[in-house]
């Protein structure tokens, strides 16, 4: 504790008169005058900003909604047109299996067809070759019959030996032979 003597005055702490009273106002109204420049200044863009910022965020987050959304449309579409794909598929494999049937029988029918042809060819050969067989028979028998009567009428031998020979011939010959 600090002692005064009388005549001493005891100084104040503050001192608070007129002229720190009226600098204190100035200081407050310059504070406040600071106060309110720095927010038209600074802090009303900054929040301007903020704000954009904000409202750009929130569409960036709405558009990739709505792409996701889309996404997930496309991909229903995608998945069904898929389903779609293996059902038309199947449909055209199914198609080719009932063709390439159709192809077989058709190609099975034709060869069968080609083979009677060529059965037939072969047995009008066969007939066609038969008949000159015959044909040859009955040359070979007529040459024969030649010799055979030259021989008659070179010895002059009568006609029951001339039967005789034919009949021989005919015998050793076949009868099937120049019927036909």
């Amino acid at each position: 504790m600090i002692l005064l003597t009388e005549g001493e005055t005891m100084e104040r702490l503050f001192d608070l008169d007129w002229q720190l009273l009226a600098d204190s106002c100035l200081t407050i109204i310059a504070v406040f005058v600071l106060f309110l420049a720095l927010s038209y200044f600074l802090f009303n863009p900054a929040r301007k900003m903020l704000n954009a910022r904000k409202e750009k965020i929130r569409g960036e987050l709405e558009d990739a909604k709505q792409n996701m959304e889309q996404a997930q449309s496309l991909k229903a579409q995608y998945e069904e047109k898929l389903k779609d794909i293996d059902k038309e598929a199947e449909s055209i494999l199914s198609d080719a299996r009932k063709r390439a049937l159709a192809n077989e029988t058709q190609i099975i029918a034709d060869a069968k067809e080609e083979a009677a042809r060529i059965i037939e060819r072969a047995r009008t050969e066969a007939c066609l070759e038969k008949q000159k067989m015959s044909d040859d028979v009955k040359r070979e028998m007529i040459s024969v019959a030649s010799m055979m009567a030259g021989k008659v009428v070179a010895a002059a031998i009568d006609t029951t030996i001339q039967e005789q020979l034919v009949e021989e011939t005919l015998k050793e010959i076949g009868d099937d032979t120049w019927q036909n």
